[in-house]
C-alpha cells in the first residue's frame, strides 16, 4: 500500500488525481420518468409519479448556476390588475394552407408555440417547409435543422419545387447559438425540426435527455413570448404514438398537434390535441403527392369505400371532429371462433367494442362470446365519440347476420 500523499493511493492520493483530472470526479444521478418529470433516487420498474412502467432513465444531476443563489435578492416585479391589460383578439398568419389553418383553430399566432409531432417519415418536416416557404413571400421566417444538413433540407424543397428565395435556413443544435440568431433576426415564424436534438451548454447531459428538452423548450417559449415570434416545434413520438420527453413538454406549449395516419398510405391526418388559441379536436386532411402535402377539400371521401353495391358489415356514420362533420364507414367482420375469441379494432378503442358486445347480448340477446369480432374505422381515421356505438353494433349485427343494411343509410345519435 502507497503512503497518503504519494498521487497513488489514500485520501490524499485521490484528491491529487481529481485535480489532474477534473473530468475523473464521479458526477451524481438520478433517475427521471420520460412521460411526467417525476425522479426517483434509485431505478424502479414503476414510475412513482404516473405510475407507469419502464419510464425511468437516468440522468446527471445539474449543479445549481452562481446566479441561482442570489435570486432571493432580485427585486420585486410589478404588479398589474386585469382590468389595467388590454384584452384584444389574437391576430392570426395565415400559412396559405388551408387544412393546416383549420388544425391549428385559423392559423398561426404571434408569439404562439405549437408542437407538432408524428412517425418517422409522415410528413412534419415537408409540411413545415411547405407552410415556411409560402410565408417567406411576406415574411421573414427561419428554419432551425438539427437532424439534416442544409444540403439535405435544399434537396427536398427542390424536389417540392418550392420558391425558397427568401426562406432562411440555419443549420444549428446549440441552444444559445439559436436563440442569438433568433433575438438578432427577430422572424416572424421559427421552425425548430427537432426539440429533442438541442442542447444547452449551460446542462452536461447528453442532447435528447428529459433535462435537456425541458430546458431548451422553456427557454424557447420564453423567447417567443418577449420577442413576439411564432415557434414550432417538432417533437419525435415514442412506438405507442406519443409524444417522446416528458407530459411537461406539452404544458409548456400553447398548441399541440399530432400526425395521425399509416405511412404506406397517401393519406395523412393532423389533429390538434391542445390549443389556447383555438378548439381541440380539429382534424386537417392531407393526402401526400411528388410535391409534397395537399389539402383535401371533400374528406369524407377518404372515410367511405367504394362498393358496387351493399355488403354486409358495413354501416356509414357521422362524426364531428371538432367544427367538421364528417362520414365515416365501419367496416365489422364477425367469423366462427376456434379457440378463445379475439376483439380487434382499428381507430376504436377495444374495451369499448367489449362493453358494446356486452350491452348486446344483455339487452338484445345477441350472443357473440364464440366468435372473432374485428372492427375498422375506414381511412384511418380515430373515433373516440360515443355516437360512434351504434354504427359500430350496427355492422357487428349486419356482419354476424351476413345481411347488408339498407343502402345509404346514415346512422348518427
Amino acid at each position: 500500500m502507497g503512503e497518503p500523499g504519494d498521487g497513488r493511493t489514500g485520501e490524499s492520493g485521490d484528491a491529487v488525481c481529481c485535480i489532474l483530472h477534473p473530468t475523473m470526479s464521479k458526477q451524481k444521478t438520478f433517475y427521471s420518468c420520460t412521460e411526467c418529470g417525476a425522479t426517483a433516487a434509485k431505478w424502479q420498474g414503476q414510475c412513482p409519479g404516473c405510475n407507469l412502467w419502464n419510464t425511468l432513465v437516468e440522468t446527471v444531476e445539474e449543479k445549481a448556476s452562481p446566479a441561482a443563489r442570489f435570486q432571493s435578492l432580485a427585486p420585486p416585479a410589478r404588479l398589474q390588475t386585469l382590468a389595467e391589460i388590454p384584452a384584444r383578439e389574437h391576430e392570426r398568419i395565415a400559412t396559405g394552407i388551408p387544412e393546416f389553418d383549420r388544425a391549428l383553430g385559423g392559423g398561426l399566432v404571434a408569439g404562439g408555440v405549437v408542437l407538432i409531432g408524428g412517425d418517422p417519415g409522415i410528413g412534419k418536416s415537408t409540411l413545415l417547409l411547405q407552410a415556411l416557404a409560402g410565408l417567406s413571400d411576406e415574411h421573414s421566417v427561419l428554419y432551425v435543422s438539427g437532424e439534416e444538413s442544409g444540403e439535405q433540407v435544399a434537396l427536398r424543397a427542390r424536389r417540392l419545387s418550392l420558391d425558397t428565395r427568401k426562406l432562411q435556413l440555419l443549420a444549428e443544435i446549440n441552444l444559445e447559438k439559436i436563440l442569438s440568431t433568433l433575438q438578432a433576426e427577430k422572424p416572424l415564424v421559427a421552425v425548430i425540426d427537432s426539440i429533442q436534438t438541442l442542447w444547452s451548454d449551460q446542462l452536461s447531459s447528453a442532447p435528447g435527455s428529459v433535462a435537456q428538452v425541458r430546458e431548451c423548450a422553456a427557454q424557447l417559449t420564453r423567447l417567443a413570448k418577449t420577442v413576439g415570434i411564432t415557434v414550432v416545434l417538432v417533437g419525435h413520438v415514442t412506438k405507442e404514438g406519443a409524444l417522446a420527453g416528458p407530459r411537461v413538454l406539452e404544458h409548456i406549449v400553447d398548441t399541440v398537434l399530432y400526425f395521425e395516419g399509416d405511412t404506406h398510405s397517401s393519406f395523412r391526418l393532423v389533429r390538434a390535441f391542445k390549443n389556447r388559441y383555438g378548439a381541440v379536436n380539429e382534424l386537417g386532411v392531407f393526402a401526400m403527392t411528388d410535391r409534397g402535402l395537399k389539402g383535401v377539400s371533400n374528406p369524407s371521401a377518404l372515410f367511405l369505400s367504394q362498393h358496387g353495391q351493399a355488403v354486409a358489415g358495413s354501416c356509414v356514420m357521422v362524426t364531428q371532429e371538432g367544427t367538421r362533420p364528417l362520414l365515416v364507414e365501419i367496416q365489422a367482420l364477425v367469423d366462427q371462433s376456434h379457440g378463445n375469441p379475439r376483439r380487434l379494432t382499428v381507430g376504436l378503442e377495444a374495451q369499448r367494442l367489449a362493453m358494446l358486445l356486452a350491452v348486446l347480448h344483455r339487452h338484445a340477446g345477441i350472443v357473440c362470446f364464440d366468435q372473432d369480432v374485428f372492427v375498422n374505422a375506414v381511412g384511418g381515421v380515430k373515433i373516440a365519440e360515443p355516437a360512434a356505438d351504434l354504427a359500430v353494433l350496427m355492422a357487428i349485427i349486419s356482419s354476424l347476420k351476413n345481411k347488408a343494411l339498407p343502402e345509404k343509410i346514415i346512422v348518427f345519435r
